[in-house]
C-alpha cells in the first residue's frame, strides 16, 4: 500500500534520481532504525517449506531473486533480504571504479511495464564494494556477484579483469555470474564465445571453488546459445542466467536504439529463448530465468520449464516490494493446486 502511494511521486523523478532516492531510504532504514527490518521481514517473508532448495550447497528459502543491476554497490544487502528474497545478486562490478555510459541512459516505459537502459556497469569498483561485503559475509540468503569487464579493457584483456574479480570475491560471495551479456559496454557481447569462456572456467578453478554462472543474451540464435552453454558445462560451468536484457527495438515504439530493453516487453521473447534452451540444458546444469518475470504465473511457467531459480527487478519498480511476497505465496497455492508438494517436484515438469 505504501509503494501505491510513493509510487507517483518517484515516477515524477528522474529514474536514477529515483533509484538513488530509494537506495538511500533503504540503508538509512538499515541505519537509523534497524527495527523496521524485523518489520518488513514479518509483512514480506513467505516461510513455507514447499519452496525451500538446497542447490549448489547452497540454501534458499525461496526461488525468487533480485537480478544484477538494481543493487550495483552491495549498499542494500540487509533491508533488501528484509523483503522476502531467496538469494541476491549484486553489480554488475568491475574492477575498476567507473561511471558508466553518458546520461540520460535510463528510460521507463510506463505503459509497456518495461525499462530501457544503457548504464554501462556504473559502480564503485571492486576494492570499495569488497571492503563493504567483508563487513556482511557470510550472509543470511546466497549472495552473488555478478561481474564485468572495465569499459576501457579491450576484449584481449578482459580475462584479466575476471581473473582479478575472481581474486578479489572469492571469500566474499556465495557465487559469481560472468556478465559478457549486457548490450552497454562495446564489444562486450563479443565475449559470449567459446575459446574466451574455455580459458576463463579452466583457469577460473586455479583461483576460486565457488559456483560460477553465465548470463547470456536474449538475442541470440538458439543453436549458438546451446552450443556456448554445452561447451561451458563441460568446461565447468554451474549453470546459466536465461536471460540478460534484449536489443530487439522492434518492440519499442520510440526512436531510441540504443541499452537493453527490461521488463514486460521481453517477456514473451525470454519465455520462448528459455524454454528452447532449457529443453536441451534441462537436467544438465541448473538455470535460473530471468526477464519479464512480474507474476506467479510467470514464475512457475518458467520452473515448470526448467527453471530451478527465477530473478527479478524491472517488475520491482513497478510493482513494489510487495511482488516478491505475492509471487512466492501465488506460487506455493500453484504447486498446492497441481498437487506437488515441493517446488522440486514442477522443476521441468514440462520437459519431462
Amino acid at each position: 500500500m505504501a509503494y501505491k502511494l510513493i509510487k507517483p511521486l518517484l515516477f515524477k523523478l528522474n529514474p536514477e534520481h529515483a533509484h538513488a532516492l530509494l537506495e538511500y531510504g533503504l540503508r538509512a532504514l538499515n541505519v537509523t532504525f534497524p527495527g523496521a527490518l524485523s518489520i518488513l521481514a514479518y509483512k514480506y517473508i513467505i516461510n513455507d517449506e514447499s519452496l525451500k532448495q538446497n542447490l549448489l550447497g547452497l540454501e534458499f528459502n525461496n526461488p525468487v531473486g533480485l537480478a544484477g543491476g538494481f543493487d550495483k554497490n552491495a549498499t542494500m544487502i540487509r533491508p533488501l533480504s528484509a523483503l522476502g528474497f531467496g538469494f541476491l545478486e549484486l553489480g554488475t562490478l568491475t574492477l575498476k571504479a567507473q561511471k558508466g555510459n553518458e546520461k540520460p541512459r535510463l528510460f521507463r516505459l510506463v505503459e509497456q511495464e518495461s525499462i530501457q537502459n544503457a548504464m554501462g556497469f556504473n559502480n564503485e569498483g571492486a576494492q570499495k564494494i569488497a571492503l563493504r561485503l567483508a563487513k556482511i559475509y557470510p550472509f543470511v540468503l546466497p549472495l552473488g556477484v555478478n561481474i564485468g569487464k572495465n569499459k576501457n579493457t579491450p576484449n584481449d584483456k578482459a580475462l584479466e579483469d575476471y581473473f582479478a574479480l575472481f581474486r578479489d570475491f572469492k571469500d566474499l560471495c556465495d557465487y559469481f555470474v560472468v556478465n559478457i551479456s549486457s548490450p552497454n559496454t562495446k564489444s562486450l557481447r563479443q565475449l559470449q564465445n567459446d575459446d574466451f569462456l574455455n580459458v576463463l572456467l579452466e583457469e577460473s578453478k586455479k583461483i576460486i571453488s565457488k559456483p560460477i554462472f553465465i548470463k547470456i543474451a536474449p538475442d541470440m540464435p538458439i543453436d549458438s546459445a546451446l552450443r556456448l552453454c554445452e561447451n561451458a558445462i563441460k568446461k565447468g560451468a554451474s549453470g546459466f542466467i536465461l536471460a540478460n536484457t534484449s536489443v530487439d527495438y522492434s518492440l519499442l515504439d520510440n526512436n531510441r536504439t540504443f541499452g537493453g530493453i527490461s521488463g514486460k516487453l521481453i517477456g514473451e521473447k525470454s519465455g520462448i529463448f528459455f524454454k528452447e534452451v532449457a529443453k536441451v540444458l534441462f537436467g544438465k546444469t541448473l538455470l535460473i530465468a530471468s526477464g519479464g518475470i512480474d507474476s506467479a504465473n510467470i514464475a512457475y511457467e518458467r520452473i515448470k520449464n526448467g527453471a530451478n531459480l527465477v530473478q527479478v527487478y524491472t517488475a520491482l519498480v513497478f510493482k513494489g516490494p510487495s511482488l516478491i511476497r505475492d509471487i512466492n505465496q501465488n506460487l506455493s497455492e500453484l504447486l498446492r493446486k497441481d498437487g506437488f508438494l515441493h517446488i522440486s517436484e514442477a522443476v521441468g515438469v514440462n520437459l519431462k
